[in-house]
C-alpha cells in the first residue's frame, strides 16, 4: 500500500502531498486511488474537497467527514483558498496576439460537460533553450508560477495550451511533437505542481508550502 504525506492536519481536514500518477478518486479500471488508500492509511474514511489531476503533483486537501467537506468545497468555491501552481512550459504566453511575461489567462474551457468562464492568473519566472541531443533542434522552455482564479477541471493546461504555453509532459492538452522531443531531455512527466496553499485554519490565514516534485526540480537542476 502507498503511504501518503501528511503536512497539516487539525479537526476538520488534512494537507495531503500527491504524487504525480496518483487518481485522487476511485473509478472503473482505476487502481489504488488516494481515496481509497489514505482512508485505509488514517483508519477512517476521507471525504474528498477538490480534485488534482492525476498526473499533477501537489497539495491536496481532504476532509474528515461529510460536514467538513462541504464546509471546505464552500470555502473553496467561495475564493477563500489560494493555490499556486508552477509549471515548466513551452515557450511564452501569448496574451491578445503579443508574448506576454506576466498577466492574466482569461476564456472558456469545457468541464463536466459544460463550458465555464476560466481565469488563471501568471508569471514566467525565466526562460532558456535547450539543445537536443543528435539532432538541430532547440526547444525554448519557461517556468511558470501560476494562481488560479477559477477552479474548472485542467484549467490550467488547457489555458496554457490555448496561450500557445503548453505544459511540457502533458500528453492530453500539450504538443505530442515538442513532447516527443522533450523526452530526450529526460522530461517524461507532467511538469506541473500544485506547491502552495494558503487558507483560513484556527481563525486565521495560513500558508502552507511543499518543495518542487522531483521530476520538476530534476528538469530546472538539468537546464
Amino acid at each position: 500500500m502507498k503511504t501518503f504525506s501528511i503536512i497539516f492536519e487539525n479537526e476538520e481536514i488534512l494537507l495531503v502531498n500527491k504524487e504525480g500518477g496518483v487518481s485522487v478518486q476511485g473509478g472503473a479500471g482505476i487502481a489504488h486511488p488516494l481515496d481509497a488508500e489514505l482512508s485505509i492509511q488514517l483508519g477512517y474514511k476521507i471525504f474528498l474537497v477538490h480534485r488534482l489531476d492525476k498526473e499533477t503533483s501537489g497539495i491536496l486537501v481532504v476532509a474528515k467527514n461529510a460536514q467538513a467537506a462541504a464546509k471546505w468545497t464552500n470555502l473553496i468555491s467561495g475564493g477563500k483558498v489560494k493555490k499556486e501552481y508552477v509549471a515548466v512550459c513551452f515557450g511564452i504566453p501569448v496574451v491578445d496576439g503579443k508574448k506576454c511575461y506576466s498577466g492574466v489567462l482569461e476564456g472558456t474551457v469545457e468541464a463536466h460537460g459544460r463550458t465555464q468562464a476560466a481565469k488563471t492568473f501568471f508569471k514566467v519566472e525565466s526562460v532558456w533553450n535547450v539543445k537536443i541531443p543528435e539532432s538541430e533542434k532547440e526547444l525554448e522552455l519557461s517556468f511558470l508560477k501560476l494562481t488560479l482564479g477559477t477552479g474548472r477541471m485542467h484549467q490550467i493546461r488547457i489555458q496554457l495550451a490555448k496561450a500557445s504555453c503548453p505544459i511540457a509532459g502533458d500528453d492530453k492538452h500539450g504538443d505530442f511533437k515538442k513532447n516527443k522531443l522533450a523526452r530526450k531531455i529526460g522530461i517524461k512527466k507532467l511538469q506541473l505542481a500544485s506547491v502552495k496553499l494558503s487558507l483560513p485554519v484556527d481563525g486565521k490565514t495560513q500558508t502552507f508550502e511543499i518543495p518542487l516534485p522531483e521530476h520538476i526540480k530534476t528538469t530546472l537542476d538539468n537546464m
